[in-house]
């Protein structure tokens, strides 16, 4: 029986940020008090000064495996998550093969089991002919089903009218979507390669990928899951034109449909392009300024819901090709929560509201088991955080496989220094114990 405590934390959870120790046994929280100093335990790791937040739940990343690990791994990835205080990720089924089968599925989480360090779930993969092995899934051990209602590779676009109709009224656990609508890309497409051919400028991207594609989309899916009564979870909201979509009157627990946004929509907008290239090139396209602020007032507005990455990391060299032969994505799991807390630098959130869109919503909103929050008999994913330990991002520390980051050369001000996963130290200033692995998601349905 392993224990460990931490002492004198500024423990930030459930919409207050107060001082206190927490006790860990094994892989729960045993205890949260004023004072647990006298309690016999394996370890006491000192918080004085620094901040404890619960694991982040990142509901949205692409750590490429099977198939294409020349990119990144489940074990590459799930460190660099847990080095950026991600405990928890849902991974999607957009690798080689993708996974339209139950056994595909399977062989993911058998990966996982071996090679993980953070906690982990899988979406299963929608064509437009694989109704009957969607429905065999197991919504209490996989996170969801993803549909790409919009531009992906080989059969993962799901476009037929039917076939969404028939995913929307008979899938009965979450569906999450990719909303950008195909013809409309197509179309923006061929006019902007006839005009500039094939070395187009990348700042042209959200002018193919515009908010008209995706506004057509996420409102066709919204509309659809009303129809159904489907639990819808739209991912990467990029457009102040499609926040309205989604209900802020409601307690999360009882909306059938939510949102999610993503770092680099928060981060980023249009007049990044010309410094940083296809660097930010990701689907949907990162928009206007105003865009991106609509945003982070969506957030706090509690029309999005949560807060994700969509880690998509490439190689550097593909990164680099003309604009229409780079694939889009970027790697961003390590840097989402430091990147976050820099609005709190800067007055824009609070504390407490990161956790909550970073931890507490992705938990509530898939019903995910024990995690999330900073309870006793919850499991112990948890993260210490030094808010006043600038560093730089460079080559030297960036840990996703592909070795680069749209975050180069930024200071962040702030720190991961320990992440515990299921109770184990899994990262302590800098320094990685792989003994023990991450555990599969479970989730509370019916």
């Amino acid at each position: 029986m392993k224990k460990t405590l931490i002492v004198n934390a500024n423990i930030v959870n459930e919409g207050k940020v107060f001082q206190g120790d927490v006790l860990i046994r094994d892989q729960y929280i045993e205890t949260i008090g004023a004072d647990l100093s006298s309690i016999q335990t394996n370890r006491v790791i000192d918080a004085n000064g620094k901040y404890l937040f619960p694991g982040v739940i990142d509901d949205q990343v692409h750590f490429r495996e099977p198939g294409l690990t020349h990119k990144a791994t489940i074990h590459t990835e799930s460190r660099a998550a847990v080095a950026g205080g991600v405990t928890s990720y849902m991974e999607m089924p957009n690798t080689a093969p993708p996974v339209f089968t139950q056994k595909l599925l399977e062989d993911k989480y058998a990966i996982a089991s071996r090679d993980s360090i953070g906690n982990y779930s899988f979406f299963m993969g929608t064509s437009n002919d694989n109704l009957d092995e969607v429905l065999r899934t197991d919504a209490k051990k996989v996170c969801g089903l993803k549909i790409f209602m919009g531009s992906s590779t080989g059969n993962l676009l799901v476009d037929d009218p039917k076939t969404l109709e028939n995913l929307f009224s008979q899938v009965p656990f979450l569906i999450a979507t990719h909303c950008e609508d195909e013809a409309t890309i197509l179309k923006n497409t061929a006019d902007f390669r006839e005009k500039f051919g094939e070395n187009m400028r990348v700042k042209f991207h959200p002018q193919i990928r515009t908010e008209e594609a995706c506004y057509k989309s996420s409102s066709f899916a919204v509309d659809l899951a009303k129809k159904f009564g489907t639990r819808l979870h739209v991912l990467h909201i990029s457009t102040a034109k499609e926040i309205p979509l989604f209900d802020n009157t409601l307690p999360l627990q009882n909306k059938r449909i939510t949102a999610e946004a993503c770092i680099h929509h928060l981060w980023f907008n249009d007049s990044d392009y010309d410094r940083l290239g296809t660097r930010i090139k990701w689907n949907p396209a990162i928009k206007t300024e105003a865009d991106q602020k609509a945003i982070l007032q969506g957030l706090v507005d509690n029309r999005i819901d949560v807060i994700a990455t969509d880690h998509a990391p490439h190689t550097q060299e593909e990164k680099e090709h003309t604009y229409f032969k780079a694939p889009s994505g970027g790697p961003l799991v390590q840097h989402s929560l430091v990147a976050m807390l820099e609005f709190y630098r800067k007055g824009k959130i609070s504390l407490d509201w990161i956790a909550q869109k970073m931890a507490h919503n992705p938990a509530i909103l898939f019903q995910i088991h024990k995690r999330g929050f900073i309870r006793e008999g919850y499991f112990a994913d948890l993260v210490l955080v030094d808010l006043d330990s600038p560093w730089k991002v460079s080559k030297e520390n960036i840990l996703a496989k592909c070795g680069w980051s749209p975050f180069e050369g930024i200071t962040f001000g702030s720190k991961v220094t320990h992440t515990f996963v299921s109770g184990h130290l899994a990262y302590n200033q800098g320094h990685f114990d792989d003994s023990s692995k991450g555990m599969r998601l479970e989730f509370d349905r019916d």
